[in-house]
């Protein structure tokens, strides 16, 4: 870890820390680094009848790990989850926007009840700390930029809808019980272990499996990147603030890049003999689609001082490289679109 990791990971030696979601893609990564940094972690990953742990199952520190196998939509599995924890970092959600219009109901069960049992369970306990994880998707496409926290929330997508709804829940648990939550909201974050259906991932793995015609949704849309490490270190430094209770603090770069950028910048770096595709079925419907995010990150920087430390060219190299080792690569379905 480099010296500004180590300046971010700092005050969390010794804490009791539980991870909902652990066992995804930002969620793998928040453990690496909280046992860098000497928290005792529980990590929380879905039951399944395999037993597998999703993204921790080859984590060098996973022996540092305690693993709890449930479902936050059980009140019961939660209450004994959070028994003796100190911080709360709550990412379990179901997070993919093409299928919540597929299953919405499935988005509310996990988004938004999960979340109230987890509050619950992290207020019965007298939990110190609770860190709510949302999503720029809740602000809908930009009504001017940057982004700041006081933008209008925006329900594009029954997934937006779920977690502007959850993330309401959390903070109605600081104002009316006075649970010490906190409400932190990543824009677009990448780097190793990414699901398939996020943009970066999908060309390329297309490109590694020797497309030439890469598939894509919208290529005009804007994001606001940033790579998964920055994000980790900001849900850090927002568990680490005191008296900020029922705000919310946006993770971000306060850059934007266009869809087609990203595809050209990837392209260059696996070799450029790739073109896009447009794909009619990846394209959102009209009023669905986020046209642009762009992230103000003044607030968390003049509340904590953290900034994402790491630029987007580099973090996409890191990234690229990462899913060019075949072990790694051989996880994905390259030739599947993954809703």
């Amino acid at each position: 870890m480099n010296e500004t990791g180590t300046q971010d990971v700092a005050g969390f030696a010794g804490a009791r820390v539980l991870v909902t979601g652990a066992g995804g893609f930002i969620g793998s990564h928040l453990v690496e680094m909280l046992v860098q940094a000497g928290s005792r972690v529980r990590a929380v990953t879905r039951y399944n009848s395999l037993n597998h742990w999703g993204w921790l199952e080859n984590l060098p520190c996973l022996g540092s790990v305690d693993v709890v196998c449930g479902d936050i939509r059980d009140p019961h599995f939660c209450s004994d989850a959070l028994r003796d924890i100190d911080i709360v970092f709550h990412l379990a959600a179901l997070i993919a926007i093409p299928f919540s219009y597929r299953a919405p109901d499935s988005y509310v069960d996990t988004n938004v009840k999960g979340t109230l049992n987890i509050c619950q369970a992290a207020l019965d306990h007298k939990v110190a700390k609770v860190v709510q994880m949302s999503t720029s998707e809740v602000y809908g496409t930009a009504q001017y930029v940057p982004i700041d926290e006081k933008h209008p929330l925006q329900p594009q997508s029954p997934y937006s809808a779920t977690k502007i709804a959850s993330d309401a829940l959390a903070k109605s648990f600081y104002h009316a019980f006075e649970l010490p939550v906190v409400i932190a909201r990543p824009f677009n974050t990448f780097g190793p272990r990414q699901s398939a259906r996020a943009v970066i991932p999908t060309i390329i793995t297309q490109i590694a499996a020797g497309h030439v015609d890469v598939s894509l949704g919208d290529l005009t849309a804007t994001r606001d990147f940033t790579f998964v490490e920055d994000t980790c270190r900001g849900l850090l430094a927002i568990a680490r603030l005191d008296g900020r209770g029922g705000e919310e603090f946006n993770i971000g770069s306060n850059a934007e890049i266009s869809i087609e950028s990203v595809f050209e910048s990837v392209n260059r770096l696996m070799g450029g003999k790739a073109r896009i595709l447009k794909d009619q079925q990846r394209v959102r419907p009209a009023g669905s689609e986020v046209f642009r995010l762009r992230c103000d990150n003044a607030k968390l920087f003049e509340a904590s001082g953290f900034r994402p430390s790491v630029s987007f060219e580099e973090g996409l190299q890191r990234t690229v490289t990462w899913f060019n080792d075949a072990a790694n690569l051989s996880r994905y379905k390259g030739t599947l679109y993954n809703v």
